[in-house]
């Protein structure tokens, strides 16, 4: 363990917690289809700097996005899904950009209302039953996911509200926002290479928490169909709300 924690610059101790972290915030999305970057990268940035915290969570989302991958490609609404994933793996870079402008300071702000905008977002009325969304609220939802994956590792803001105010089966609209994270992460890898902020030690990071990420993220998958839809919508709101008093709490202290 002690060679381990030399190599990825983390003591025993704290590479223990980010694994209890990232099993939890693993076991969120195994259950909601969402949640794991806005609950783990606010408390990985406790542990590393905001910028490799966001550079990490998009590594996290790569290695577990294949995981259960064709039945969520079965599920997923795609015809707004892939739009949508498209165009956020296009702005992704953009975000990378001001992240790698940003100071740490600022990060953590804008991170924070990240996740309190995402909490209230989700409280808004659903549409009306049969509602379909047009081409302008598709290509808003993927652009601002895609900036907000560069800059936060956050591509669920917008996404999440855009599926749950919509009435749709809690498994559609999981499927649905997995497939566009997953898309994503592919992008905010890519980005994080071309800008020079992803290092050998933050992918070497991302494997060693690859095992409690993977168990966290079966163990709520196994949990997600025992869950009513009312309750599993119940259950987003509880996930953003505690994500954004957590947030707003890490930021004042």
């Amino acid at each position: 363990m002690t060679s381990l924690s030399q190599l990825v610059g983390i003591a025993p101790l704290t590479l223990a917690g980010a694994a209890a972290m990232t099993f939890g915030a693993a076991y969120v999305r195994g259950l909601t289809g969402f949640g794991m970057a806005i609950i783990l990268v606010p408390l990985l940035g406790l542990i590393i700097a905001p910028g490799e915290a966001v550079v990490l969570g998009i590594l996290l989302q790569l290695l577990i996005g294949p995981v259960g991958l064709k039945v969520i490609m079965a599920d997923a609404d795609r015809s707004t899904a892939m739009p949508i994933a498209l165009l956020a793996m296009l702005a992704t870079p953009a975000g990378m950009f001001a992240l790698d402008a940003a100071t740490p300071d600022v990060a953590r702000l804008l991170i924070t209302l990240i996740a309190v905008g995402a909490f209230v977002a989700v409280l808004l009325p659903k549409q009306p039953e049969g509602h379909r969304p047009g081409r302008i609220a598709i290509a808003g939802t993927g652009i601002t996911s895609g900036i907000l994956t560069g800059f936060a590792a956050m591509p669920g803001p917008p996404v999440v509200p855009f599926y749950l105010r919509r009435h749709l089966e809690p498994k559609v609209a999981r499927a649905s926002m997995m497939l566009i994270f997953f898309a994503t992460a592919i992008a905010g890898t890519l980005a994080a290479l071309w800008v020079g902020i992803a290092t050998w030690r933050l992918f070497i990071l991302a494997l060693v928490l690859f095992p409690p990420m993977w168990l966290g993220n079966r163990i709520g998958g196994r949990h997600f169909g025992s869950v009513a839809p009312h309750v599993w919508q119940a259950m987003v709101a509880v996930v953003l709300g505690v994500a954004a008093v957590s947030a707003v709490v890490r930021i004042l202290t």
